[in-house]
């Protein structure tokens, strides 16, 4: 369903603009002030993962991240080695839309802006479909426009006829602390199952 080539291709020539070289702003704020370090966590389209990398030096032990591209789940498997050997973190290569699992919370930092819109559907259909009940998908989406893609933007009106089906509750406000190249075109999203 997505483009694994494209993405690896993107990896090998180090065209990973997206990639903030840090823990997003926002899902820090989110995991410093609300996660339980026993939370079963899953981080999909992760790239260099910084989220997790955070989430192990706070003590977390039950992390699964995925990439569809080889390259960064490679590196990534060197640079935590300790961690997986410990069973504290998974990182798998695979196609998230086929990814089996159970999670108390899914954390989206540039996955859904990543994938062709034509998947939106999809996306929120499964992302409900790995959720525990009451489990969370939080994160970022753009609130913006941009022309052709990756990424791909969109609006709130547009993102909530995908998850007000699925979701008992579903918030998606104005992130008002985003990392300075992207302020002011974000939405922070907040959904339970």
């Amino acid at each position: 369903m997505t483009n694994k080539d494209y993405w690896e291709n993107r990896w090998q020539q180090g065209q990973t603009g997206w990639d903030l070289a840090e823990v997003s702003p926002p899902i820090k704020a989110y995991i410093d002030a609300n996660v339980d370090v026993n939370k079963a966590i899953l981080i999909p389209g992760c790239g260099n993962a910084h989220e997790a990398e955070y989430l192990l030096q706070l003590g977390f032990t039950n992390v699964t991240v995925i990439d569809i591209a080889p390259l960064p789940v490679l590196q990534l498997k060197e640079k935590l080695h300790l961690a997986i050997q410990q069973g504290k973190l998974k990182v798998l290569c695979e196609d998230f839309f086929t990814h089996k699992g159970v999670y108390d919370l899914i954390l989206e930092q540039t996955f859904f802006c990543a994938i062709n819109p034509s998947l939106r559907t999809s996306y929120a259909t499964h992302m409900h479909e790995l959720l525990k009940w009451n489990g969370k998908l939080v994160g970022v989406l753009f609130d913006k426009q941009f022309d052709g893609g990756p990424p791909f933007g969109g609006t709130t009106a547009e993102y909530l006829t995908y998850f007000t089906p699925l979701f008992s509750k579903v918030s998606i406000i104005p992130c008002i602390n985003s990392v300075l190249p992207r302020m002011g075109s974000e939405a922070w999203i907040e959904l339970i199952k």
